[in-house]
């Protein structure tokens, strides 16, 4: 392997290890600096709450929003009460829920995505993981409501694209975004998945890659320092604050139906 190629793949894998780092803020964390407000609302009225993904009412000044976020744990007991940030069906009905409420009140979406992927467990399945993830997506792309995503850490696989059908997707600096895991890719592609490094390169997962190839619409830049501090939080929610209510202002100008125009051609574009 040449040079320059050795260092494009130590700089997709570093992405990946920024990431996944258990340090970083959570949606919770940038949830709490966005907005003036949030209320956590529960439940899929189908079955139980699934923690995997916290759904809420949220405003800033007098826009009122609803948000959908995935929400990893940091200690054992926190990520046992968050599945490891890995949701359930019920999590997707949950968000489907929200997602129709929101539009019938005529409120926003923030969706905040980070999760390694969706509960591979037997009972997810059992329950119809698939179902429920494809049902999000077909929600989101008929919605006659603005959606702005953004990818804060870790987006893989289903789980990650199940909320991540917004008219505008953005990504921090450090986040990765992908159909699977680099370690899957290797397993799939060379049944060796410690050929992980050489995967996240050819996976073009990093925010640059993807902001090249117009899958995302803009990068959120990151403090140098990845230091996991109260005050790092708060500068990336500050931006991501001003892309909210730029973005905002724009979309309500556009009617209902240009809104959802606009999302399905975007993705259209994409190959989608």
């Amino acid at each position: 392997m040449d040079k320059i190629a050795l260092e494009k793949e130590e700089l997709a894998w570093k992405k990946v290890e920024i990431a996944r780092n258990p340090k970083r803020p959570t949606s919770l964390d940038y949830i709490k600096y966005v907005f003036d407000s949030f209320m956590e609302l529960h439940g899929d009225r189908i079955s139980n709450d699934d923690k995997a993904i916290c759904c809420g009412l949220a405003n800033i000044g007098n826009q009122n929003f609803t948000v959908i976020a995935e929400q990893k744990g940091r200690t054992t007991k926190e990520n046992i009460e968050r599945n490891f940030g890995m949701p359930n069906p019920q999590s997707y009905r949950k968000a489907i829920r929200f997602m129709k409420q929101a539009e019938k009140f005529g409120r926003p979406i923030i969706t905040f995505i980070d999760t390694k992927g969706a509960y591979p467990g037997v009972e997810a399945e059992e329950r119809g993981q698939g179902e429920a993830i494809a049902k999000s997506m077909l929600t989101m792309a008929s919605l006659k409501v603005p959606i702005i995503s953004i990818v804060i850490g870790e987006g893989s696989s289903g789980g990650a694209l199940a909320i991540g059908v917004g008219n505008k997707v953005y990504m921090l600096e450090n986040a990765i975004y992908s159909i699977l895991s680099p370690e899957g890719f290797a397993s799939i592609l060379w049944k060796d998945s410690k050929m992980a490094k050489e995967a996240a390169e050819k996976m073009k997962l990093t925010s640059e890659d993807l902001l090249k190839f117009e899958v995302i619409d803009g990068i959120i830049s990151e403090p140098k320092k990845q230091e996991y501090t109260d005050e790092f939080t708060q500068k990336i929610a500050k931006e991501i604050k001003k892309i909210i209510i730029k973005d905002i202002k724009a979309f309500n100008k556009m009617s209902a139906n240009d809104i959802v125009e606009q999302r399905y051609e975007k993705f259209r574009k994409m190959g989608c």
